[in-house]
């Protein structure tokens, strides 16, 4: 029986330890969600076929033997890369905690292109803002919002009045000329995930 195949543009978000043979990578697709995909690793210095990394945008063809459940990259292309994320610890340690969200949340069918944008938005600004921080809680707030959860009639009315004026700046307002604290940001970004955690199916690692 010929194998199954499909061309989509995905997202790279989680990239595995490498085996003998080959590369394992988590992919988000706008089309076709989440996808595990395996490149063989060539150790001929002549292969031409370019090997993503984490936040990598890529053109990809995939094909399956066993109705998609494991992915094999036939061909690939990277249409973006993002490497100035690398050069910042804080940057690397929020846009993979994002990736990681991602990763291990099954999005809902209408809601995956809101995540592509999503990912796009947030990979570039943690490339280039001075605040990663602050592109991560505004992100894991917009990724609850948009899979239907209520965090801004059920998680914003129920933290201090302080914080709540603060997490609705944060929020609302752009990450350019925002001036908050780093521990208020964080103090705000533990209560959203302790909502998140027991009040929703969001997995936060």
């Amino acid at each position: 029986m010929p194998g199954q195949t499909l061309t989509t543009a995905a997202f790279v978000i989680e990239k595995r330890p490498p085996t003998d043979a080959f590369q394992g990578f988590g992919l988000f697709s706008e089309e076709h969600g989440s996808l595990l995909a395996f490149q063989r690793v060539s150790k001929r210095a002549t292969s031409l076929m370019a090997v993503p990394d984490l936040f990598d945008e890529v053109e990809v063809m995939l094909e399956s033997s066993n109705q998609g459940r494991t992915w094999f990259v036939k061909d690939l292309r990277i249409t973006a890369r993002r490497t100035a994320i690398g050069r910042s610890y804080e940057s690397l340690l929020f846009a993979s905690a994002l990736a990681s969200v991602i990763s291990r949340n099954p999005v809902h069918e209408e809601s995956r292109e809101n995540v592509a944008l999503l990912l796009r938005t947030a990979f570039d600004a943690f490339a280039s803002a001075e605040r990663p921080d602050i592109v991560y809680l505004k992100s894991l707030y917009v990724f609850a919002r948009d899979e239907g959860y209520p965090v801004k009639q059920e998680w914003i009315p129920s933290i201090p009045e302080g914080d709540r004026l603060l997490a609705t700046g944060i929020i609302n307002l752009p990450v350019a000329g925002q001036h908050a604290a780093p521990i208020e940001v964080a103090r705000i970004r533990r209560s959203l995930e302790d909502y998140l955690g027991g009040n929703t199916e969001i997995v936060i690692p």
